[in-house]
């Protein structure tokens, strides 16, 4: 006689928690936090496994920033919900922006999840899965990306009031971590196979201020920099306005600091960025670029763009297209306007029709192609430094100091004429180039 295999005794298994990550970098970060207490705890946990358990407790970490990427957390939460209903997984709890954003709309409309937190409840989270804060962790993450880079994150929140933008609703107010702080968990990532630093905020560029009543992003780049084994140091996600301009010295200082800078500058018109509130102008922005490429002749400018935005003329549209060919950036992305909630855009009327925004889109990124082919031609006879991030079939895929990982370049090399390893440093000669990709062969 076979015994009836129930829940209860199915569940007596020690319980694992699958991390599942929605979102950009700095969810990354939050997650590999979360993972590092967990861990420390003696709670076995994975990320994003494929092999779902019965006795699972699945924490999914949401995006509530735009509109595709609020359905891709509810569907998500959906889907882990029905694996709870099935009786596939224990628990299912909700976490991040999402959840920080909708908690009272998500409790009525997924009420079968077993928790909802924002995102500064860590502490609580960890509570609810039978785990305590560790304090002494600081610093000590489960990397999901590669070893041998890790995003960085230096501050949490935003006090920046773009119209567009429901980030400080989310994340709240702008608070620095310490540079002694930071300085501890460069040391602890480079102990452990750490070589690029990926230095991310919701903006760098404030970085300091509330904490030593400066922008002080300089002084950390510095500290950094000094870290035994940290080769690469990025700079992601600096606001234009009050830009500081010292971070550049610290860059021509220290050979270890990429000539890299993203800055997402949103627009280009005077009437745009005035009802973005970005703080700017045209005329500041096409300043700015351009003292920052007159003291680092040889920096990779990443920026991105919003198109669609509420009250957006043709002309308006038409004047934002010349000047990103003017400008020519080596790398840039754009995006359609999303309405959001509680913004002070919203109290504008949303205007303009989808499929404009889209063709926007489009025209943009069409000019960028061929900027981004052309400069990647230019490229072709030289040599560079190259980290080796993956290899994929027949090819190793690397980066250069100019290319951040997931949305800019790759340079690709044939495995079959060179053993390397995941995470090392090559030379490579550049043999042809495509509009975002370079081919090469090592250099011996």
């Amino acid at each position: 006689m076979k015994t009836k295999q129930t829940k209860a005794t199915i569940l007596t298994a020690k319980p694992r928690v699958n991390v599942v990550t929605l979102g950009c970098s700095k969810n990354i970060h939050d997650s590999e936090v979360l993972m590092g207490q967990l861990k420390g705890n003696q709670i076995d946990v994975v990320h994003e496994s494929n092999n779902i358990q019965a006795n699972d407790i699945v924490v999914i970490n949401t995006c509530g920033f735009i509109d595709n990427a609020k359905q891709e957390s509810i569907d998500t939460i959906l889907q882990f919900s029905e694996l709870k209903d099935q009786g596939k997984v224990n628990k299912v709890i909700v976490t991040g922006c999402l959840s920080e954003r909708y908690k009272p709309e998500l409790q009525t409309e997924i009420p079968n999840i077993d928790a909802y937190f924002g995102t500064n409840d860590l502490p609580d989270l960890l509570s609810s899965i039978g785990a305590d804060y560790r304090h002494e962790l600081l610093g000590e993450r489960l990397l999901t990306t590669p070893s041998h880079f890790s995003y960085f994150k230096i501050a949490e929140g935003c006090n920046r009031p773009c119209s567009f933008c429901a980030i400080p609703l989310m994340r709240g107010k702008h608070v620095s971590k310490s540079i002694d702080d930071l300085v501890k968990e460069a040391k602890f990532l480079a102990s452990n196979g750490t070589k690029e630093l990926i230095l991310i905020a919701q903006d760098l560029t404030y970085y300091g201020l509330d904490i030593y009543g400066k922008r002080n992003l300089s002084d950390l780049l510095r500290h950094l920099s000094d870290v035994e084994g940290i080769d690469w140091i990025r700079l992601q996600y600096a606001y234009p306005s009050g830009f500081p301009m010292d971070i550049l010295d610290a860059m021509n200082e220290r050979s270890n600091i990429c000539n890299y800078l993203d800055m997402p500058l949103q627009h280009i018109t005077d009437n745009m960025l005035t009802s973005m509130r970005r703080g700017t102008t045209k005329q500041k922005q096409i300043d700015l670029v351009n003292r920052i490429r007159d003291k680092v002749p040889d920096i990779a400018l990443r920026t991105t763009l919003i198109c669609g935005y509420p009250g957006e003329t043709e002309q308006d549209f038409e004047e934002m297209l010349a000047w990103v060919e003017s400008t020519r950036f080596d790398r840039l992305g754009c995006f359609t306007y999303s309405h959001e909630e509680k913004t002070h855009a919203h109290n504008l009327e949303d205007n303009v029709a989808e499929e404009i925004k889209q063709e926007r889109v489009d025209a943009v990124m069409e000019v960028q192609q061929g900027i981004s082919y052309d400069i990647n031609q230019s490229k072709v006879g030289n040599s560079y430094k190259v980290l080796v991030d993956r290899i994929d079939g027949d090819y190793y895929i690397g980066r250069t100091e100019y290319d951040s990982p997931e949305v800019d370049n790759e340079v690709i090399i044939a495995a079959k004429d060179n053993y390397l390893r995941i995470g090392d440093f090559v030379n490579v000669a550049i043999e042809r180039a495509e509009d975002f990709d370079l081919y090469g062969s090592v250099v011996k």
